[in-house]
């Protein structure tokens, strides 16, 4: 399978072509899908870039973030703790797959240890897992993700900008079944 030339989580064809293009982009927006948006959750990589001038996981991690952040229009509505948590992913990024982002997938040999590469992200809980591995199967083709795809929608089944809105609104319902059954007070970092 090859490659997405866009992702479609934002109506911004420049930040959609990031995230497709740059697995540290791709994270990132992972990230910031907390509390927001994901239209806004994934323009903030693009934000950041465009501020920052790089994505690469030791500027991120070296550089105090927050008033990149806090720079009008803000990148995220709590831009104190997200500057913090893509600092973090910076650092382990750096740290565990030499600054390599695509390496959290492709390092792992087998679907337990994508999750556990993936559940080790900062920021990164149970739900973002299911989907990140949802987009990296569905548009990525790597195949260990494919047994973590969960069988509600997730942002690995959009494909367009119209599904996009279809999807928020699905997000919306599983997210309250999600804490029917779950409860906020045990919501596990993501």
């Amino acid at each position: 399978m090859a490659k997405p030339t866009q992702l479609y989580f934002t109506d911004d064809a420049e930040a959609n072509k990031l995230n497709a293009k740059d697995p540290m982009a791709l994270l990132i927006g992972f990230v910031l899908d907390q509390q927001v948006t994901v239209p806004k959750a994934f323009a903030g990589p693009l934000a950041i870039q465009q501020r920052l001038g790089s994505l690469d996981a030791d500027t991120l991690a070296s550089t105090e973030l927050e008033p990149i952040f806090r720079e009008k229009p803000a990148i995220h509505r709590y831009p104190g703790n997200m500057a913090k948590r893509v600092s973090e992913l910076g650092a382990h990024v750096a740290e565990n797959y030499d600054g390599d982002a695509a390496k959290v997938w492709k390092s792992a040999k087998t679907p337990e240890q994508l999750q556990a590469n993936l559940d080790a992200l900062p920021g990164f809980g149970e739900m973002k897992v299911r989907s990140i591995a949802s987009v990296l199967a569905k548009h990525y083709g790597v195949k260990i993700a494919e047994p973590l795809v969960p069988d509600h929608p997730t942002l690995g089944d959009i494909g367009s900008f119209d599904q996009l809105h279809e999807y928020q609104a699905a997000k919306k319902l599983h997210k309250q079944d999600w804490y029917s059954v779950y409860g906020k007070g045990k919501k596990k970092k993501g």
